[in-house]
């Protein structure tokens, strides 16, 4: 027999007083233990959120290995694997004695943190949140130092860059993220105070990479026959734009990671960081290809594959605080903004992979993005105080990276390898990363042959 919708109105009626809420409210006891539970159950999704993006960004190592790998020579693949291992687990350690404390300990006068070293000393916080906040935090460290490697590449000592590796991770990022991001964990950093935008490191983690890498890459100095004696830059290609290309696509999977976990909290305000972010992404690209296209009649698949990463590194400080049509519009700047600068730090500095102009000039572009086009409107007070984010970076990174970079130049009897014409996957680790290709036994006098050409050419 089928009841009449009716009957089931006045039914639902009648029983209204005696539902759910009605209990609730003649047992307060309910309340507070249904509000507990959903307290205690965002608080369990916020740690899983953070774990989960902080393995998306330490995955990401796996992009800079290939991306950095695939646009060096094959005979400097093990190398560069090399110092990206070396940056994440050295980094990881250094950061866990020393950096975390630097920079998220109990702030003196907003300059740097006084404890937490070993995490220990870490105030009101519960020890289970610190171990969570340290891995995201660990993994953001070791992207700031890899940022430096592929820089650097091909002609750099294993032992001078990972002196190098160890000090910006444990004393050069470390500071200067007290200063921009201290007041996440404890304390508060002078620019922090002043109302400075950076979301998830634009500048905090780019730039700094980037200043970091042109320190190390003037010190280092240019590949033997990257120059001609007139001064004019040579290309040196790559061995293997498909794992460049690899590298790009984990990258940017990982880079979900970066923005959207940079809330370090299971809610809703991911799902717009995570659209601009692949919005800006794709907008990066476009820039890049559009402009290679119609300056020299042919789109640039390197520069594309590094306007993907303009993008994103544009797109890092104001993910959360812009609308989607401006992301597109910072993604889109960024990738032109980085091929512009790509050929103009080419001309006298040499930066085998680019990373200067995607992360040290797309970072900066990005950082100031984040106060020209700010959703809660233009103000051309953020907007200077953006720009002397940028300059503090800047002021901060460059000349301690120089020094370091230096440090490191006398401590290892110089930090160039003596011949890279045989490449320093044989000079450094004794290996070869594709021996059934004929390795160093049936290349390195060709390979020997071809550099010193080169470089007879240089003043």
């Amino acid at each position: 027999m089928r009841i009449p919708t009716s009957l089931l109105f006045v039914v639902g009626l009648l029983l209204a007083p005696f539902g759910a809420d009605a209990l609730a409210a003649s047992d307060p006891s309910n309340v507070a233990e249904a509000m507990q539970s959903a307290e205690q159950a965002q608080t369990n999704l916020n740690y899983v959120w953070t774990i989960i993006a902080a393995a998306m960004v330490f995955f990401m190592q796996a992009g800079f290995a290939l991306l950095e790998s695939g646009f060096s020579r094959a005979k400097n693949a093990v190398n560069i694997i090399m110092k990206n291992v070396m940056d994440a687990s050295a980094g990881a350690l250094v950061f866990f004695a020393v950096g975390f404390g630097l920079m998220f300990g109990t702030s003196w006068n907003g300059l740097v943190g006084t404890d937490g070293f070993f995490l220990m000393g870490t105030g009101d916080q519960p020890q289970s949140w610190v171990y969570a906040f340290y891995f995201f935090q660990a993994v953001f460290a070791a992207t700031a130092a890899t940022i430096v490697s592929g820089a650097v590449a091909e002609r750099t000592r294993f032992s001078g860059y990972l002196i190098f590796s160890v000090l910006m991770t444990g004393l050069i990022y470390p500071i200067s993220g007290a200063w921009f991001w201290g007041g996440l964990f404890n304390g508060s950093g002078f620019m922090e105070s002043l109302g400075f935008i950076d979301f998830a490191g634009s500048t905090v983690v780019h730039s700094v990479g980037g200043w970091a890498a042109l320190a190390g890459a003037l010190v280092v100095g240019p590949r033997v026959g990257k120059y001609a004696k007139d001064g004019t830059a040579r290309d040196i290609p790559g061995h293997s734009l498909p794992l460049a290309a690899l590298g790009v696509f984990i990258l940017w999977l990982g880079w979900f990671g970066f923005n959207a976990g940079s809330t370090t909290a299971g809610t809703t305000d991911i799902a717009l960081i995570a659209m601009n972010t692949f919005l800006a992404a794709g907008a990066g690209a476009v820039g890049a290809m559009v402009v290679t296209w119609v300056d020299t009649g042919t789109p640039d698949a390197s520069m594309t594959l590094n306007g993907v990463l303009a993008g994103l590194v544009g797109i890092t400080a104001g993910c959360a605080n812009l609308t989607p049509p401006f992301a597109i519009l910072t993604g889109f700047l960024a990738g032109i903004i980085m091929v512009y600068a790509a050929r103009a730090l080419d001309a006298f500095v040499d930066d085998p992979v680019g990373a200067i102009a995607v992360h040290g000039v797309a970072g900066a572009w990005g950082t100031l993005a984040a106060g020209l086009f700010d959703s809660a409107g233009f103000s051309v007070s953020q907007v200077g105080v953006q720009a002397l984010g940028i300059a503090v970076a800047f002021a901060w990174t460059f000349p301690v990276s120089y020094l370091t970079f230096s440090l490191a130049d006398s401590l290892v009897g110089g930090i160039r390898v003596d011949d890279e014409a045989y490449g320093l996957d044989q000079l450094e680790h004794d290996v070869d990363a594709y021996p059934e290709f004929g390795g160093m036994s049936n290349g390195a006098e060709e390979a020997k042959k071809t550099d010193g050409e080169a470089a007879a050419e240089v003043v």
